[in-house]
């Protein structure tokens, strides 16, 4: 084993327990008082933004330009995750500058930074899983961005879900449906809009709105690029793919 794949199964395992471990207490409580909150909010307004969302998202996964990218072959893992660290350190950086803009031109233009922000998110977890040799014209690798991202936004609760079903992935990709609107999109817009309601609402108010769009939009970026790294690292140990050669 050499120094580069004994520190990154050491940062795997950390990474590992941090998915399974029990919600805390606090975290309970915020997760059932947001609850309690989506029950008073009228189920139209539920209605219309879970297709708001499922629509942005659907028209992302199915872009000609996501779908276009080839995976990379024939790399090692470290040169794969450096690549890739590259690209969310650019992502980082251009989602941050996106929020100064929009932070500062105002409320309409803070609200238009929730769809340009998935979108860049989106289009990272694109580069990531091909950058790791995973091919995304194949319609079960784009659930699994879908997992990656609400494993990076959800509570612990559904974290725990989650996590199970990516460590388990070769079995739980061949029980998925063929239609990719059989996904849960009400789970996935809630636990979505809950995990960044109170930051990016902060993005709303006068004057502190674009150093707030910096620096929550670099946060959920950098959150969402160590998520996915780790689990396409678990997956490439797993199917001893990850070539790590020095």
């Amino acid at each position: 084993m050499t120094p580069y794949e004994q520190a990154v199964r050491t940062e795997l395992i950390r990474w590992q327990q941090a998915m399974q471990k029990s919600p805390s207490t606090f975290g309970r409580l915020s997760t059932s008082l947001q609850r309690r909150i989506n029950r008073l909010i009228p189920n139209r307004i539920h209605t219309i933004v879970t297709a708001t969302i499922k629509q942005m998202t659907r028209a992302v996964l199915f872009g000609a330009e996501f779908l276009n990218r080839q995976p990379v072959e024939g790399q090692t893992l470290i040169q794969r995750d450096a690549a890739v660290a590259r690209r969310i350190e650019f992502y980082k950086k251009t989602s941050a500058a996106e929020g100064g803009v929009t932070g500062a031109g105002g409320f309409l233009m803070s609200l238009a930074d929730f769809p340009i922000l998935l979108s860049l998110k989106m289009k990272m977890l694109f580069e990531i899983a091909s950058l790791y040799g995973y091919s995304v014209s194949d319609y079960r690798e784009r659930v699994f961005i879908l997992y990656v991202f609400q494993l990076a936004f959800s509570s612990q609760e559904s974290r725990q879900v989650v996590y199970q079903y990516i460590a388990d992935w070769p079995n739980h990709s061949r029980q998925l449906p063929n239609d990719i609107n059989q996904f849960d999109w009400l789970t996935f817009q809630q636990e979505y809009r809950d995990y960044i309601d109170l930051a990016k609402m902060a993005q709303l108010i006068p004057g502190i709105g674009a150093a707030v769009g910096i620096v929550v939009n670099y946060r959920l970026v950098n959150q969402l690029g160590r998520t996915a790294m780790n689990a396409y690292r678990m997956r490439l140990l797993a199917e001893n793919r990850a070539l790590l050669t020095e």
